[in-house]
């Protein structure tokens, strides 16, 4: 059972439920501990549900809001590159071509709405949650249908969606379970969901230790390839693809060094930052 300490709580593994933890990483006022049962990590104690909600909607959250508009076109490549990695590209045109009805896609996560609208604009029925006051900006200034709630108050109808995406989200969550349990049951037969997270198997984190920058106060989880296909698998999805990208961060090395560094990365798995592609399977009973 979760023990509260005030404005924090003591919880199990999200994965496997063990309460068996060894430290992983120690970061400045914050830390991060290693399940023994299955290798997840995660924040042990975590801030409660209400302060991470409090986070993104008080000065923080405004905050994020001018930051993700001052760089969303960068963004927005970014996560154009990671989905083609995956092959969105190639499942769009087999989505198109096998739909009767309009394609229905969520962006869990969406921040102002660019890839929403860049989908849109695609012929994809789109519709997005986020938390952030950049719900507010992505329904006034791109009239996007974006939900100011966490995805399981959305009660999204079951088998909604033909395609579920969730960039640098899941790491920020206190219930990763609870989140691809839900996103299970939206996605029709054979739908398809797309996560982006920091890969905790990467070499920057390897290399970098503590001071790896993923290792934030925001992030409640840092997930392995191995950790995060066993989560989805236990939802009930079946892993199509895992991609990495990202050897060295920029200004860390000389130019030539990173760019070495990038495609080795990219070859041999080991980036700093992955993407899954998964289908809806069957759950095991």
């Amino acid at each position: 059972m979760p023990v509260s300490t005030g404005k924090s709580v003591i919880i199990p593994c999200n994965c496997c439920d063990s309460l068996d933890f060894k430290p992983s990483l120690n970061c400045e006022g914050f830390s991060f501990v290693r399940c023994k049962a299955c290798n997840l990590v995660q924040r042990n104690p975590q801030p409660l549900d209400n302060e991470i909600k409090k986070r993104y909607s008080d000065t923080f959250g405004n905050d994020y809001l001018a930051y993700e508009i001052s760089n969303e076109a960068a963004f927005l490549k970014l996560q154009e590159l990671a989905l083609n990695d995956a092959g969105f590209d190639k499942l769009e045109e087999k989505v198109s071509k096998n739909a009767r009805q309009q394609r229905c896609i969520l962006d869990i996560g969406c921040a102002t709405g660019a890839l929403l609208a860049n989908l849109r604009e695609r012929g994809w029925s789109v519709k997005g949650v986020e938390i952030s006051p950049c719900a507010q900006y992505a329904v006034k200034e791109r009239k996007l249908d974006v939900r100011n709630i966490p995805l399981e108050e959305c009660k999204f109808p079951d088998e909604s969606f033909d395609v579920v995406l969730a960039s640098h989200l899941i790491e920020h969550l206190n219930n990763p379970k609870s989140f691809l349990n839900e996103t299970y049951r939206i996605l029709k037969p054979n739908g398809y969901c797309f996560i982006t997270t920091p890969n905790i198997s990467g070499f920057q984190a390897h290399l970098f230790g503590s001071n790896w920058r993923s290792a934030i106060f925001d992030h409640l989880y840092l997930f392995s390839k191995r950790t995060l296909s066993k989560m989805m698998k236990n939802a009930g999805f079946k892993i199509e693809s895992i991609h990495t990208w990202g050897g060295l961060a920029a200004g860390v090395a000389p130019g030539w060094l990173k760019g070495a560094a990038d495609k080795l990365a990219k070859v041999f798995g080991c980036g700093d930052v992955m993407i899954v592609r998964a289908r809806k399977g069957e759950r095991r009973k």
